[in-house]
């Protein structure tokens, strides 16, 4: 899958499967994005490798800007994005929205799940926008003792 995209008008991302060789860059967007709950080395070696895992990243001018996963539960019948990052000076360009839409498009299962921090505004409206609806909350989830908000789509 390549997808490019033009996200604003002076914006543009191509949207690709990520491998191992991304490991130092995710590596990075996950310290800049989460500096509170960046996944450890392992964690980011298993989701760039494990079967079963939708792994895409966004490249701006060759650069890795933004990335995304999901666990795809076959016998649950639910996939869970594990993870949505773009970096910060990316932000607000329709990366994230692109990202979401590229990988629901290779999940054939009806149900999608996420976890956000609930103060997270900005992203929460951005589940919203593509149809994502409170359905729980994970007490204590994060590292520094923030709640999850549990986020489900039907479809």
């Amino acid at each position: 899958m390549n997808t490019t995209l033009t996200a604003q008008p002076n914006a543009s991302a191509i949207i690709e499967p990520a491998s191992l060789r991304d490991l130092s860059t995710l590596r990075n967007i996950e310290r800049v994005c989460f500096p509170k709950d960046a996944w450890p080395l392992l964690d980011l070696i298993s989701v760039l490798t494990f079967p079963g895992v939708v792994r895409l990243k966004a490249q701006c001018d060759k650069q890795m800007v933004g990335f995304i996963a999901a666990d795809i539960r076959r016998t649950e019948g639910i996939a869970w994005i594990a993870t949505i990052a773009v970096l910060p000076e990316y932000q607000g360009q329709g990366i994230g929205s692109a990202l979401l839409q590229a990988c629901e498009a290779l999940i054939s299962l009806n149900r999608i799940r996420l976890c956000v921090r609930p103060t997270n505004d900005v992203a929460i409206r951005l589940y919203e926008r593509y149809g994502y609806a409170r359905v729980g909350e994970w007490t204590k989830y994060y590292q520094d003792g923030e709640s999850a908000l549990v986020m489900e789509k039907l479809r």
